[in-house]
């Protein structure tokens, strides 16, 4: 057989494979998403919520005349930041549910598996093993974006019919940046509960680690930022006080950082309320021949890119160690 020849076999042969790899991926993406639709899971999900984004509407409708009265301008942003009748805002809701979808969805994709023997007959198919973690995470991704942005248009568009207000350009943009932010700050949390799902070998165990990861950023990060910023630039007598202000304050700042609660938080701050013009320290010198006004959007996303890419990074980190961790376990193909 001639070299030339053997080249085009080769070649064929590869073509062939990465088309089986492509396509193995697909249908495993496609399988896991039709499990999570018709999950019992999905449904609680679903009405947990649209229930507390509609009730966050409620609240918005309510105080959407006080939050007129302070600033006039972008009102159909405040559907979404508005607070009333002692109901958080849909973007606090969301700060605060989002995560519960993530870790939902992913506390027992693989050891619940392990432990009923269908990651067995999974792995035993001819397919690259690499595909079953990647369906499994783009799945979710998937079914997290489906789930997000139909809420957030939702609330857009009853907000329209309650209140006949009727959003500009610009803060259908914001929207969108906000609900990918959103996605992605969700998928974050996904990738982080499939990882424990990987090195865990009870579903129980792996949600507990999950759920602990989670309330020790929502909860206790701001804690140890604010104890370590304290020891390191005390500030307990005047003297320190004018010394360390400063100081105390942008390390604490920067320690909340970590967290990727915080940064999802101050994120979307910034892209829902044009008037937010940093996220960084402000002194008294910068402020001299400030004018005041509002931030274009491509000015808010220059504030904030930083955050998305820290986002994506800490999503892209966990899903590594939830892929390096599924590759080098040993399954048995009994």
């Amino acid at each position: 057989m001639s070299l030339k020849l053997r080249g085009k076999i080769s070649g064929k042969e590869g073509s062939r494979s990465r088309i089986s790899g492509t396509t193995g991926r697909h249908a495993l993406f496609c399988k896991e998403l039709a499990d999570h639709l018709k999950s019992k899971r999905f449904l609680i999900l679903l009405l947990l919520f649209g229930a507390t984004s509609f009730a966050s509407l409620y609240g918005a409708i309510a105080g959407l005349p006080e939050a007129i009265e302070t600033d006039s301008n972008f009102v159909f942003l405040k559907l979404y930041t508005a607070s009333g009748n002692s109901i958080p805002s849909f973007m606090s809701f969301i700060a605060l549910i989002g995560p519960i979808i993530g870790l939902a969805l992913g506390f027992d994709s693989v050891n619940s598996e392990r432990t009923s023997g269908t990651l067995n007959r999974l792995v035993s198919q001819p397919i690259y093993r690499d595909s079953i973690i990647i369906g499994k995470f783009l799945a979710g991704t998937a079914l997290i974006a489906i789930i997000i942005y139909a809420m957030g248009i939702a609330i857009g568009a009853v907000g329209i019919l309650a209140t006949g207000l009727k959003p500009g350009v610009e803060e259908v943009l914001r929207i969108l940046i906000f609900l990918t932010f959103t996605v992605i700050y969700v998928a974050f949390w996904l990738a982080l509960s499939i990882f424990f799902s990987v090195i865990c070998r009870h579903a129980a165990t792996s949600a507990l680690a999950s759920i602990a990861v989670w309330l020790f950023f929502a909860i206790f990060m701001s804690l140890v930022a604010t104890i370590v910023a304290g020891a390191i630039y005390p500030i307990n007598n005047d003297y320190n006080a004018v010394v360390n202000m400063f100081n105390n304050y942008t390390l604490e700042l920067n320690l909340n950082r970590i967290s990727p609660s915080y940064l999802y938080s101050e994120a979307v701050s910034i892209i829902m309320n044009p008037g937010a013009r940093t996220v960084n320290v402000v002194t008294m010198d910068q402020l001299i021949g400030a004018v005041s006004g509002y931030l274009s959007l491509g000015q808010s996303l220059l504030l904030v890119w930083p955050h998305l890419v820290g986002l994506a990074a800490l999503m892209l980190i966990a899903f590594a160690g939830s892929y390096i961790g599924f590759m080098r376990q040993e399954v048995r193909t009994n």
